[in-house]
C-alpha cells in the first residue's frame, strides 16, 4: 500500500515539473495571469510557471501582421470601396496586451477614421493617400505598442 502512494506522489511531483515548464518560441511573447489579477510576460525561451496558478492569457506574435481591408467609403455622395491591406506589428507586448484582441477593429476604425479626413479622397494620389494613413495611424497606435509598417489601400 505505501509503494502505490509513494508512486502516485513521485508521478504527481513529476507531473507538476513538467507543467511547469514553459517553452516560448523565438519572435513570441506570453501573457501570464494570476488568480489575483496579476500580469507577466514571457520573452522567448524557457521559463518556470505555476501550472495551477497562472494560465497563459495571450500569445502575442511580434512578427508580421496583415490586416485585409475591404470597406464601403462615402465619397462625395456615393459610395466607393477603400480597399487593400494593411501591414502592422506589435513594438511593445506589454502595452499591447489590454488591446491586442481588438487590434484588427482598432486598426480597421482607425484607418477609416483616417480616410475620411480628405476634402476630396478620389482625387489624392495614392502615394500621398498610403504616407497619411500610415502616419495617421501610427499616431494613434504607438501608445498601444502597436505600429503599422506598411499601407497599400486604394480607392475604388
Amino acid at each position: 500500500m505505501s509503494q502505490n502512494i509513494l508512486f502516485l506522489v513521485v508521478c504527481a511531483a513529476v507531473v507538476a515539473a513538467l507543467l511547469s515548464i514553459k517553452r516560448i518560441p523565438e519572435g513570441t511573447v506570453y501573457t501570464l495571469r494570476r488568480f489575483n489579477g496579476q500580469a507577466r510576460t514571457l520573452q522567448s525561451g524557457t521559463h518556470l510557471i505555476w501550472p495551477l496558478l497562472e494560465r497563459v492569457v495571450h500569445r502575442i506574435s511580434l512578427t508580421g501582421h496583415i490586416l485585409p481591408l475591404d470597406e464601403l467609403f462615402p465619397v462625395s455622395g456615393a459610395n466607393a470601396r477603400l480597399s487593400g491591406k494593411i501591414f502592422w506589428q506589435v513594438v511593445d507586448a506589454e502595452r499591447a496586451d489590454a488591446s491586442i484582441d481588438r487590434a484588427e477593429a482598432l486598426i480597421r476604425a482607425r484607418a477609416l477614421n483616417a480616410a475620411r479626413a480628405t476634402d476630396n479622397p478620389r482625387e489624392e494620389d495614392p502615394e500621398v493617400r498610403n504616407s497619411r494613413l500610415k502616419a495617421a495611424l501610427n499616431d494613434g497606435l504607438r501608445d498601444v505598442g502597436i505600429v503599422v509598417t506598411r499601407v497599400q489601400v486604394g480607392l475604388a
